[in-house]
């Protein structure tokens, strides 16, 4: 039976890094693309930034590789995210051979809670001078993490590290410390824990000593950004949001309108978020393919301006087809 891949370009780099990707994944495996937009032009065009079709698809496909949203993203990557039930997002930041990085010894992977916290949506605006938000935590997505992260390093890492604020967030913050650090004693996995404004001081110094961080949502996303600036930017940071049946696939980026429609965007990103979207529905052999595939063109070129280069995102994606 062959997958079924919706793809959803999105706007700006996202419609030239999205095919670049698709182009890898043709290289080494048959696979039906079906393909939807969402996201400023779509809302322009249409009126819905995120059309019911498109949503649809991706509750549907067996994976979905995503692009970039300008303005209306939370209007389009959070409904997508709910709609392949991601609980959690993965994030590497992972420094690369023959990249400038702040931190080349950086090889660390985020698992950010991905339904609740600040990002729940339950915002208020209650007068001219008070608008309010509710952070949610329950034990239950708390501890659905926890399981994922001590699946995640049963093999290959000895454990993990809590990212927090537990000290000053005590009820719910709290309750996801107590909850993810409940999971891991009972499965008998070490953990250790930092408070998450220390965890960003200590990951810029010594970002050596981490392997794999468990956070709540927003600490996840930010101190996953945070690592990409250690390693050489953004443009190299796939992610994969991962559902109980399916999962969304998508570069950790933006939409870069300075550069977009010019064929010079970094598919860096988009490309390794294929791989783990291999990796993902079991295709271990032709995701490592790419992994390599990938570094080795990171390694000795070609490169996008970005990284110091003068080649096209064409270039550089012909290069990896090359090595593959």
């Amino acid at each position: 039976m062959t997958e079924e891949i919706a793809v959803v370009p999105g706007d700006g780099i996202g419609q030239e890094v999205t095919p670049a990707a698709v182009e890898v994944l043709e290289a080494v495996g048959k696979f039906e693309f079906v393909e939807r937009e969402a996201g400023d032009a779509t809302k322009a065009e249409t009126g819905d930034a995120l059309p019911q079709e498109t949503y649809d698809i991706a509750t549907s496909a067996d994976a979905t590789l995503f692009g970039a949203a300008g303005a209306t993203a939370a209007d389009v990557i959070l409904p997508l995210r709910e709609a392949v039930g991601s609980f959690v997002n993965v994030r590497p930041a992972r420094a690369y051979p023959g990249v400038d990085a702040l931190r080349p010894e950086t090889d660390i992977v985020f698992l950010r809670e991905n339904t609740e916290g600040v990002y729940s949506g339950h915002e208020s605006r209650l007068s001219e001078d008070l608008s309010t938000l509710t952070r949610v935590v329950t034990s239950s997505a708390s501890k659905r993490l926890a399981e994922f992260a001590c699946d995640f390093v049963e093999d290959e890492y000895d454990g993990f590290t809590v990212a927090h604020k537990a000290n000053v967030m005590r009820e719910t913050d709290g309750r996801f410390r107590e909850a993810v650090l409940s999971v891991a004693d009972k499965r008998g996995v070490d953990t250790d824990e930092l408070l998450m404004d220390a965890f960003a001081t200590h990951v810029c110094l010594s970002p050596q000593k981490f392997d794999v961080v468990v956070c709540p949502n927003l600490a996840g996303d930010v101190l996953s950004d945070l690592a990409a600036g250690l390693v050489g930017g953004l443009g190299l940071l796939p992610s994969a949001n991962i559902g109980p049946d399916r999962a969304l696939f998508e570069p950790v980026h933006g939409t870069a309108p300075d550069i977009a429609g010019e064929g010079v965007a970094n598919p860096t990103a988009a490309i390794l978020s294929a791989a783990m979207l291999l990796d993902y529905l079991g295709y271990d052999k032709e995701s490592m393919q790419v992994d390599e595939a990938m570094t080795s063109v990171l390694e000795s070129g070609p490169r996008t301006p970005d990284l110091g280069g003068e080649r096209s995102t064409e270039d550089v994606t012909g290069a990896v087809v090359d090595r593959l």
